[in-house]
């Protein structure tokens, strides 16, 4: 795949060669170079990186932001790479290195939110994460607490079951996998039967896995 069809119209005429420019002389940041080529390859790039053109400095072409997306770059052989300019001096040029970098350490995530936009994906290509992490980012999701409903159920209202079905899922190891309101309650009703008939909940979850069940109007399910 060329060069070319990896920088989108809108940044091509931006594109410039690779061979013109240099990295930044005293980066402090490392970088993770397979991801960010894995982004390239599967997204292409959907940002220019930022170059001082060196009138201040006296290093011509130096990058400031977008260092390791250079070096991606190159590694997979592209002859162009879309770039913006500045034209700073050295201590302007050292700030936006050091707070291109910093920004990005000082943001955070919301964990829950991550991990369902991740599961929402058809494949986990050029995200940055693989099924190990994610399966990680599960595991370390804090669940709400169950919520403790009055026995007559008076004064609980449609917000406490909407709250309640919003934390739909089934885990196993480290697979979670969200269901739906429908299935929430299909589960509801077959493990009140269940502990009606057992007088225990004890190897629900085998009855649940061998067992066909049905839905059934009214009753919820039957076994």
């Amino acid at each position: 795949m060329s060069t070319a069809s990896r920088i989108p119209a809108s940044l091509a005429d931006l594109a410039v060669p690779v061979g013109e420019l240099a990295p930044y002389h005293r980066n402090p940041r490392t970088g993770d170079l397979d991801s960010i080529a894995e982004s390239l390859s599967t997204n292409g790039q959907y940002r220019p990186i930022v170059v001082n053109r060196g009138t201040h400095t006296g290093r011509p072409n130096e990058i400031l932001a977008g260092n390791h997306t250079f070096k991606a770059a190159k590694q997979l052989g592209w002859a162009e790479i879309a770039v913006t300019w500045l034209d700073v001096d050295d201590n302007t040029a050292a700030k936006i290195v050091i707070v291109d970098n910093r920004t990005s350490d000082l943001a955070g995530y919301d964990t829950i939110l991550l991990a369902d936009i991740l599961q929402d994906l058809p494949d986990l290509q050029g995200t940055g994460y693989d099924q190990e992490q994610l399966d990680q980012l599960l595991d370390e999701t804090e669940l709400p607490a169950p919520i403790e409903l009055p026995s007559d159920g008076a004064g609980t209202g449609a917000a406490a079951t909407v709250d309640y079905l919003q934390w739909g899922y089934l885990q196993w190891s480290s697979t979670r996998v969200r269901i739906t309101q429908a299935e929430v309650e299909l589960l509801d009703a077959l493990y009140k039967r269940f502990v009606d008939n057992k007088d225990s909940d004890m190897g629900f979850g085998w009855h649940v896995l061998n067992e066909e069940h049905r839905a059934e109007a009214g009753a919820g399910a039957t076994a």
